[in-house]
């Protein structure tokens, strides 16, 4: 089945074989059109329309192209009628938004109550088992944490977002089946709410005590780059400290970019792992729009392939993809159309796009991911390959990206304190 983003040519014409196109104009094969294709055809073409509208601020057409894209648009359709669903939904709020001059600043961390909190969390814990997105986030970064840290005794790691985390029994796993034992495992969790945290906390040091690691855990309300006094991470001498930080839309994770840098300037971690999405937020409405359709339309395309614990037509697969498309997808979409992105609060300062170029000037250097990360990323994807087969998996100057056919969608990144490479060398 053909995605939005394979599909944006007028759909003129139509009962007329066609060939499969996509954005950029490109054909690839000849095929008959069927009339779920015509609709995503022509749902592209309003949403662009109506994109198009907003941008030169028509708010009139915009609202009846938004009426008459939202009734063909569906949430539990086609791929093309489920991502457009969203993007309906989105371009909707940012209209009103325009016709009253308010755009508001996406929520801060501390405004999202505990109940949203946990309805993040239990979608990504879906998304963690239908797509290879999560778990290729974790076993890249575990890996690239466990080389840094070898014949480490003293182990501290800091999540900037911590959430449920899901990825550290992992890294609990080969930790402790090092011949070399850990003395000290901390792991410092921010994140929005101190009852979460706690919760973590306390699932984490049950599973590590299972392991017979002696472990500890830190909760810290609030936001890395909001952190004046640093002293309140608990860095400690002799600890090699290692960071985490999975990028995504959803909310804003780390507050001032300045301050995140200067935290990170500060402390030079032992490793910095990062996440990141492959989708850019800055530039004109219109620009945003066109690289977000191309992002989230290849995103929900992937979620047609079988789960690993079902197919497509398994009611139990499609309520995981709708509570994952609703809840994680779809706040994303809103956060970048309708807002601008979690960077644009317009709180006056320069935001950063390129982290890996602020990283290189604050002082790291990259640490290649080539190896074993990549070994673990390409077993994984490996293991699930019958469920997983439009999966591509690229090594990119030290970097690890993961993709749907021929787009990349997110990057895994390590890096260093150059010092540190220095030494090594």
């Amino acid at each position: 089945m053909k995605s939005i983003r394979d599909a944006a040519v007028d759909d003129d014409n139509s009962d007329r074989p066609r060939k499969r196109p996509n954005l950029t104009g490109e054909t690839t094969g000849n095929e008959l059109a069927t009339g779920a294709e015509r609709r995503g055809l022509r749902l592209l073409r309003l949403l662009l329309q109506c994109a198009e509208c907003v941008a030169m601020d028509n708010l009139s057409d915009a609202a009846d192209l938004v009426l008459e894209a939202s009734e063909l648009a569906s949430p539990f359709g086609s791929s093309p009628e489920r991502v457009a669903a969203y993007f309906v939904d989105a371009l909707r709020f940012r209209i009103v938004g325009s016709c009253i001059g308010i755009h508001s600043p996406l929520k801060h961390i501390k405004t999202l109550n505990l109940s949203q909190m946990q309805s993040f969390h239990g979608a990504l814990q879906s998304y963690n088992a239908i797509s290879p997105f999560v778990k290729f986030s974790h076993f890249t970064a575990n890996q690239a944490i466990y080389e840094a840290v070898d014949g480490e005794e003293r182990v501290h790691v800091i999540d900037l977002d911590i959430m449920q985390g899901l990825q550290w029994p992992g890294l609990f796993h080969i930790l402790a089946s090092r011949p070399r034992k850990i003395v000290s495992l901390r792991l410092t969790g921010i994140g929005s709410s101190t009852e979460l945290l706690e919760q973590t906390g306390r699932r984490l040091a049950e599973f590590a005590r299972s392991l017979g690691l002696p472990f500890e855990f830190h909760s810290l309300e609030g936001k890395i780059g909001d952190v004046a006094d640093l002293s309140r991470l608990g860095i400690r001498p002799g600890e090699a400290t290692v960071m985490h930080w999975m990028h995504h839309s959803l909310y804003d994770v780390i507050g001032s970019n300045l301050g995140t840098l200067r935290a990170m300037k500060s402390i030079r971690p032992k490793l910095i792992t990062v996440i990141e999405q492959d989708l850019s937020k800055t530039g004109s409405f219109l620009v945003r729009f066109v690289e977000a359709l191309h992002y989230y339309s290849a995103l929900f395309d992937a979620l047609e392939v079988p789960g690993e614990d079902g197919f497509v037509g398994d009611e139990g697969m499609i309520l995981r993809r709708h509570q994952v498309e609703q809840r994680l997808f779809g706040a994303e979409i809103r956060n970048i159309v309708a807002v601008g992105g979690p960077k644009r609060s317009g709180g006056g300062e320069v935001k950063v796009e390129r982290w890996g170029d602020e990283l290189i000037r604050a002082g790291f250097l990259p640490f290649s991911l080539a190896g074993s990360p990549a070994a673990q990323a390409s077993l994984l994807l490996g293991m699930y390959r019958s469920n997983w087969r439009g999966y591509s998996l690229a090594e990119e100057n030290g970097c690890l990206k993961l993709g749907w056919k021929d787009l990349s969608l997110l990057t895994a990144s390590a890096w260093q304190p150059s010092t540190d490479l220095i030494g090594n060398t």
